[in-house]
């Protein structure tokens, strides 16, 4: 029997660099540092200086920019963490049921998935925002709501070439109702291909949130995500050019991982499927 085939080194490496930027964002918080939302009424748009105590430059009103970086990130990663394990139930059960009911149920699913797909997303989100308030839950849905489709598609052209398994077939032929064969057969088979999907998935959410958030369609203040701060280093391009620069580096990184980590994954998958 062959051994596990490991992950390429470009997955490993992305897999690291995701792993150090969450934990600079999150152990920031047991740091002792400067407060993401206090001004240094002393240094009003200060420039990048490891001897001044802004490593990375402070804002037009004195909040550093290293510490509100990795406050957006932990609110940016959070949001799309978050929204993506809405997009996984959502897509992972439509895609099964399309998939394993196929004829017209599957055609009539499918076609709802175009019909959505055409929908002016950022239309939406803005009268639901306009309607109910923003909202971190709002958020999560309706950025849940938009990558799970993507996601939907895959499962569905998996779900229909298992229906004809050996395994479904035999279940069936037992006597499994429809609901069975879904828990007990189609699902565990369908989640590592979903969990695999995750890593193109996550990345679009965080940008989805980030983008919302430069609009200013994201959480209110305090809060501030790396979209909001783009939004306001966008601001202050002039005066404080590294108020947009470093913010707009660690979140160019982070999709860059997330995005290499996905192809990584999945090209794994598939030599992993041709020599099964």
């Amino acid at each position: 029997m062959d051994s596990p085939r490991p992950l390429p080194r470009s997955a490993r490496l992305c897999l690291a660099v995701i792993a150090v930027l969450a934990a600079a964002c999150w152990l920031a918080l047991l740091l002792p540092g400067h407060d993401p939302h206090r001004p240094d009424w002393g240094a009003l748009s200060a420039a990048p200086s490891l001897s001044g105590g802004h490593w990375f430059g402070t804002d037009a009103i004195g909040r550093d920019i290293l510490a509100r970086t990795l406050a957006g990130g932990r609110l940016s990663l959070t949001v799309g963490a978050l929204a993506t394990v809405v997009a996984l139930a959502i897509g992972l059960a439509y895609g099964a049921v399309a998939g394993y009911a196929g004829g017209r149920v599957e055609r009539a699913m499918v076609r709802l998935l175009d019909v959505l797909s055409a929908l002016p997303f950022l239309l939406i989100v803005i009268l639901l925002l306009a309607l109910f308030g923003r909202s971190l839950w709002l958020l999560l849905l309706a950025i849940g709501g938009y990558v799970w489709i993507d996601l939907a598609r895959v499962v569905r052209a998996e779900a229909a070439r298992l229906r004809e398994a050996p395994f479904v077939l035999a279940a069936r032929a037992a006597g499994a109702r429809f609901d069975q064969v879904l828990r007990w057969h189609l699902l565990p088979n369908l989640l590592p291909l979903a969990l695999v999907y995750l890593g193109l998935i996550l990345p679009q959410a965080i940008l989805v949130e980030s983008f919302l958030g430069f609009l200013g369609l994201g959480l209110d203040e305090p809060s501030a995500s790396w979209g909001t701060l783009l939004h306001e280093g966008s601001q202050e391009l002039d005066v404080a050019p590294w108020s947009l620069l470093f913010p707009a580096g660690f979140l160019v990184a982070t999709l860059a991982a997330f995005q290499f980590l996905g192809d990584g994954l999945r090209d794994w998958m598939d030599v992993r499927g041709a020599n099964a």
